[in-house]
């Protein structure tokens, strides 16, 4: 049910962690896939398994993400999936912790990555996506639904785009399906955090004792990969999810049957 054979993938952040785990699925379910890739090193990597359909450019930056999207339809012909998968983390920071300046920068910083590189993403794809009645995947997190799972500006960019997918399920219909997968804690990512708090060198799967730290949080006692995140976009992008739009997907132990949790994601 979840075969990909003849789809046409577009996946934006695909150089690690989920992003990364996203284009091997696809890849390996039967899907063209072409991605948009910021770092030069993720992206020369990529290359490896698509060849000449990696573009090295900003998921924030118009011209970048037209030319991810020309280089999909040149070679398959059109798009039927867009994937986004970028973001960048706060650790935690919250309303005591931030300065003035630091709020300013901060909120610029987490919405333009977190929240407005979807909307360029599926505003760039769109005309493409409505000729082949395809569908947009964007990635949420428990920083969703639940606060402690981040800082401040994390969580707040994080219910935006749980906005963002309701919103454009409903004014797409019927010719897109926009739908969400809502990753909790998961181990191998590289999450990067906000330059403009200084957190830039940071990742957030270096976490030491992760896993464990991971296990604990959750009913089903798992620390999640970025290939067990992946398989829900492969559902989502399937014709098994044809009926579904304005969902969210919660590959995360069972975090909504466990306690509230100060910190941790």
């Amino acid at each position: 049910m979840n075969d990909l054979q003849g789809t046409r993938a577009l996946v934006v952040g695909a150089g690690s962690g989920i992003g990364r785990a996203v284009v091997d699925a696809f890849l390996g379910h039967g899907a063209s896939v072409a991605a948009l890739e910021l770092d030069a090193g993720k992206a020369a990597d990529l290359e490896g398994s698509l060849g000449s359909l990696v573009v090295c450019g900003d998921a924030t930056s118009w011209g970048d993400t037209e030319a991810a999207v020309e280089t999909v339809v040149d070679a398959f012909g059109g798009l039927d999936v867009l994937v986004n998968c970028v973001g960048l983390f706060d650790y935690y920071r919250g309303l005591d912790d931030l300065g003035v300046d630091e709020i300013d920068a901060g909120f610029d910083e987490a919405f333009n990555v977190n929240v407005k590189s979807s909307l360029i993403s599926v505003k760039v794809a769109l005309d493409h996506l409505r000729a082949s009645k395809g569908c947009v995947i964007l990635t949420a997190s428990t920083s969703a639904f639940y606060p402690g799972r981040g800082g401040l500006l994390y969580v707040a960019t994080k219910f935006a785009l749980r906005g963002v997918v309701t919103a454009l399920a409903h004014e797409l219909a019927p010719e897109v399906r926009v739908n969400a997968v809502a990753p909790g804690g998961t181990l191998n990512t590289d999450l990067l955090g906000f330059t403009s708090l200084g957190l830039d060198d940071r990742a957030l799967g270096d976490a030491p004792g992760r896993a464990e730290d991971l296990k604990g949080r959750v009913p089903l006692q798992v620390a999640l990969e970025p290939s067990d995140h992946a398989a829900s976009y492969v559902f989502l992008a399937s014709a098994a999810a044809r009926g579904m739009t304005g969902t969210f997907l919660h590959p995360d132990g069972g975090m909504s049957v466990s306690a509230p949790q100060r910190r941790g994601d």
